[in-house]
């Protein structure tokens, strides 16, 4: 009985002892890189206390414990970065609505890759067939959106334009006209496409976006459709 007692508790010691390992396993399965830095401050502080308190292996401890002062000094420096980033209230609107998963610092950064802008009546964003050059980011103002002289939907304030080609360098589907005057945010595929293949986590959390408003757009189009047939009957 004695004997089954300590197996036990060996096995549950071994356990505790492995847990670490499998935090920080798990830790590489999240996106982002405060969440995984998170994650792995976590496993290295379970680490660190079984090594200080139950296993008593000082250098156990000391690389548990360097691990764990190295992620919350990063997490430390993101928040700081985080709570230093300042934005505009078009540029408040513009995260919250494309980018709330990524960080304020990181949103800063890429908004800081484009520029902003005033339009008027009939300016072009984007031609049919031809190459989109930009992003765009309706912040004021409404455009239409015309397909082989048809018009096919619209763009409102908090729309993105150029979204689907302007990272893949395709052509436009669609030609995109104001409609009056507009305020919108404007980054060059140019600087955009090599910056969001070197930061990963702004990529994907604008990937995201883009899809968010794609699906805008598909609903958007589609009661345009619809009501110009319910016109024609």
């Amino acid at each position: 009985m004695y004997g089954s007692a300590l197996t036990t508790q060996l096995s549950v010691d071994r356990l505790i002892a492995e847990l670490p390992f499998l935090l920080l396993v798990l830790a590489m399965l999240w996106s982002g890189a405060s969440r995984i830095r998170a994650a792995v401050a976590v496993a290295a502080a379970a680490g660190f206390a079984h090594s200080l308190l139950v296993a008593r292996a000082p250098l156990p401890t000391f690389w548990w414990g360097l691990l764990l002062a190295v992620n919350l000094l990063l997490l430390a420096r993101r928040l700081h970065r985080d709570r230093r980033a300042r934005f505009t209230p078009d540029e408040e609107a513009m995260v919250a609505a494309l980018l709330p998963s990524l960080g304020a610092a990181r949103a800063r950064h890429l908004l800081d890759q484009g520029f902003w802008l005033s339009g008027e009546h009939g300016d072009v964003l984007t031609r049919e067939e031809e190459p989109v050059g930009h992003l765009y980011y309706l912040a004021a103002g409404e455009a239409r959106v015309m397909s082989h002289g048809r018009r096919v939907g619209s763009c409102r304030a908090g729309d993105l334009i150029g979204e689907v080609t302007v990272l893949s360098g395709e052509q436009a589907s669609a030609t995109v006209v104001l409609t009056g005057p507009a305020r919108f945010w404007c980054a060059p595929a140019k600087v955009l496409r090599p910056y969001l293949a070197a930061h990963d986590e702004v990529r994907h959390a604008l990937e995201q976006g883009f899809a968010l408003a794609l699906k805008s757009k598909l609903r958007a189009s589609n009661r345009t459709i619809a009501d110009s047939g319910d016109g024609a009957g």
